[in-house]
């Protein structure tokens, strides 16, 4: 039997030619494409500081060795204020310096190094009149050599205060044209708090729109943490049933340097190592750990959308979730760089641990704990996720075999380098499971005996590393290059790590950090440990070495105060110890409640004040007789309760979540009824009021929280806003002066029918109402608060000394 082909070429003798034409055409128009793709400019800005020196400059050379012959053209500027005699001196010396990957040979090399001398240049930037000069050249550049501009490429290495200037002149005098894109590279910080943060996002987004601007941290370019999301990835099968609260014991996410910060206290000064290190570098790997895994971990646009969404899982941090310290050395160091008085002392810590916890189902209960610090004992960056071990063996330790044994410690770590390994790699505990990893790039690590890491020798891991190792830079500047967005940090996902940030940071502003003499003679000095959301130093210090300024008085220096205020107890504190206070008497009160009448029924105000108390309850009263607790709202602002406004989101988020209250012992207000919210109509304020009867013997509420507004409101209950102060009404709809002005709120004489009432105030800009009120007489009209007073009840007052004295 005859095959077609030739039968088919016996009948038609020039179909062969046909496609022999029609092969040429499709790869001489490959090749047309390839020539056509166009030319990139590359303006490197700074081109002669530390930055551009040590990394930029061999990271662009990279990028042209990768690229060259692919289709693409190529100019690199260097520029800077320097002169240009000077600046081309120092530009000369640097791209001689150059080096190519050890599988370029020496020959070729220095030929590809020739080529890229010839294609950078220097100049002087400064005025809106140089950037036309720029633009103008490139243009000029492009006709004599018949181009076509692909795109422009502006990497800002210079300090923040620089960059409104410089974009504006690249906006007004150096954009491409139209069909030619723009990247500008901008390298932190990117701002100091939240405030700073959005005014800079706002000034560049005037300029820049958000597709063009790619804010770096190098971090996300060290290759074991660019491997994180693709070894998720290609590991699904084996990871979907143990990347969860079920099976992860703890991550830990750390950095650790031997230098300290001599030469950089100024920038050290102002930023700290949770500005420098926490914020952004340790921050960024978190996500990459937390975040849902997309489908596609190839789409940019997937990967930036579920690392914001794990940002906004982060529970809020607290002054306990924080321990600082600092070399001792620092100060000294402050003194003599930035010329201070004999007598200063520094309180910008240099050593920083953070517990992170995130409230989504994976995660729930998890400890993520962040760890960095300049003067420890070795140079050394890890991810560490560490599985719990359910396992018991019968036999002996000794016979123990690493892929089998379950007894063994079970975890995954993504080593980013230094420390006694000395390069990057990805661990994988053997009785965990073999791991899939692209063999192009990654290889098994070969043995060394005698290397024990986290604990086990290196043969219990299953061990690969880069089969070329790279430098951060060359990465993300290949990235950028790509347009590879997901290795950069957007404008919601900066502004969502300083909204995580920057509350924890005000909080700890005027903390003394724990000294530490540095190195190893550090000892057990920095170990920490955790309990609940709360981090201490594992070894107590006696004393401080060397006191913060005017020695401010620390919690430890007061016992709890007990007082008058109003001719009801007082109770006053620092503010943890009043937390820790309030929370104990509020057990105590549910305990006897549960004991006489079977059940306990809380009231509790919404705000932020109450929130260390709810998180306070979560964690560390395990006695709580949460079974038996029916829960209340004293007040709720008219919006649905799923919003981050609502005072139920906020109990919900605190406190709901992490305690076993039956779900038909929650009560919240019914402020959204049939689409709409507190419409008279509805009668929301009666509903509630009618449950309350029904539920709450006598309609009186075993315990109140309340709080102290600093116009004298308390729940819901203001002085321009008479409803609920007195009458019969039971719940009442009132109104704010401040948005969202639609409340609901339990009333005055409901409030108190209660067996206690409990009014927390804190903070000092609750000083100047507290005075007031403790010299005004029963006039709830004016002042809510002075209404306050329990028929039969007891009404007790907690205030942090910041409240009560100032």
């Amino acid at each position: 039997m005859h095959s077609p082909l030739p039968v088919l070429g016996g009948r038609r003798p020039g179909w062969w030619k046909m496609l022999a034409v029609a092969m040429y055409m499709a790869l001489l128009a490959c090749l047309q494409a390839q020539e056509l793709q166009g030319h990139v400019s590359i303006i490197l800005l700074g081109a002669t500081g530390d930055l551009a020196k040590k990394y930029l400059w061999q990271g662009l050379f990279q990028l042209y060795l990768d690229e060259v012959g692919k289709g693409y053209s190529f100019s690199f500027h260097g520029a800077a204020l320097t002169s240009t005699k000077q600046g081309q001196e120092f530009i000369a010396k640097v791209l001689e310096s150059l080096s190519c990957p050890e599988d370029v040979a020496p020959g070729r090399c220095a030929e590809l190094r020739g080529q890229f001398q010839q294609l950078s240049q220097y100049r002087h930037l400064r005025t809106s009149e140089d950037y036309m000069a720029l633009s103008k050249d490139i243009e000029a550049q492009l006709q004599h050599r018949g181009l076509r501009e692909a795109g422009r490429i502006f990497y800002f290495s210079v300090p923040p205060f620089a960059y409104a200037d410089i974009a504006r002149n690249i906006n007004s005098s150096c954009r491409p044209g139209p069909g030619a894109w723009l990247r500008v590279v901008l390298e932190k910080p990117f701002g100091h708090d939240h405030l700073s943060a959005q005014q800079l996002a706002t000034e560049l987004g005037s300029f820049f729109q958000e597709k063009e601007m790619y804010r770096v941290d190098h971090y996300l370019g060290k290759q074991a943490v660019a491997q994180i999301l693709p070894f998720r990835d290609q590991n699904r099968k084996a990871l979907d049933g143990l990347w969860n609260r079920h099976h992860v014991e703890r991550v830990e996410i750390i950095m650790k340097e031997t230098v300290d910060a001599e030469g950089r206290t100024s920038f050290y000064e102002e930023y700290g190592v949770i500005r420098d290190v926490l914020q952004n570098h340790l921050t960024e790997v978190l996500t990459l750990v937390a975040m849902e895994l997309p489908h596609d971990v190839s789409s940019s646009e997937a990967v930036l959308r579920h690392k914001l969404q794990a940002f906004r899982a982060l529970r809020g941090l607290q002054k306990g979730s924080a321990v600082l310290g600092q070399y001792q050395a620092y100060s000294e160091q402050v003194r003599r760089e930035q010329r201070k008085p004999d007598g200063f002392h520094s309180l910008t810590p240099t050593f920083a641990g953070i517990l992170v916890h995130m409230d989504n189902l994976r995660w729930e209960g998890i400890p993520f704990l962040l760890m960095s610090g300049k003067a420890l004992d070795e140079r050394v960056g890890y991810v560490r996720i560490l599985f719990r071990n359910q396992a018991y063996c019968a036999q002996n330790e000794k016979r123990w075999v690493a892929d089998q044994s379950q007894c063994l410690p079970r975890q995954i770590i993504f080593y980013i380098g230094h420390g006694e390994l000395g390069s990057p790699a990805v661990l994988v505990s053997q009785n965990l499971f073999r791991p899939s990893l692209p063999s192009k790039s990654w290889k098994e690590v070969e043995g060394r005996p005698g290397l024990h890491l986290f604990g086990r020798p290196l043969s219990d891991y299953y061990a690969y590393s880069p089969v070329r190792e790279q430098d951060a830079y060359s990465v993300l500047i290949s990235h950028i290059f790509h347009g590879r967005k997901d290795s950069f940090i957007t404008t919601e996902n900066l502004l969502a790590s300083w909204v995580f940030w920057t509350p924890l940071l005000d909080s700890l502003a005027h903390e003394v950090p724990r000294l530490y003499p540095g190195g190893t003679e550090n000892g057990h000095l920095l170990d920490f440990e955790f309990s609940g959301t709360q981090l201490r130093f594992s070894q107590q210090q006696l004393e401080q070495l060397v006191p913060g300024p005017g020695s401010a008085p620390k919690p430890s220096d007061f016992q709890v105060l007990q007082a008058k205020y109003r001719e009801s107890p007082l109770i006053s504190a620092w503010p943890e110890e009043l937390i820790a206070k309030l929370a104990e008497d509020i057990e105590a009160t549910a305990v006897r409640a549960v004991q006489r009448f079977g059940e306990f029924h809380l009231a509790l105000s919404g705000g932020s004040s109450p929130v260390p108390l709810f998180e306070q309850l979560a964690t560390r009263h395990y006695g709580f007789p949460w079974a038996h607790t029916h829960l209340w709202l004293v007040d709720e602002r008219c919006v649905p309760l799923r919003d981050p406004e609502s005072n139920f989101q906020g109990l919900q988020a605190h406190l709901l979540q992490h305690v076993r209250v039956p779900h038909y012992n929650v009560h919240p207000m019914p402020v959204h009824l049939h689409q709409r919210l507190c419409a008279e109509e509805d009668r929301g304020a009666q509903m509630y009021a009618s449950e309350i009867s029904a539920l709450v013997t006598n309609s009186s509420f075993d315990l109140v929280l309340l709080g102290m507004g600093m116009d004298g409101h308390t729940a819901s209950l203001f002085p321009q806003s008479p409803a609920g102060l007195e009458g019969t009404q039971l719940v009442v709809l009132t109104r704010s002066p401040s948005k969202p002005h639609e409340r609901m709120s339990l009333s005055l004489p409901l409030i108190n029918r209660a067996r206690k009432v409990a009014v927390l105030v804190m903070g000092r800009m609750k000083r100047e109402i507290t005075m007031l009120v403790s010299r005004v007489g029963h006039e709830p009209k004016k002042w809510p608060i002075s209404g306050v007073l329990p028929s039969s009840g007891q009404l007790v007052w907690y205030m942090d000394y910041e409240a009560f004295l100032g």
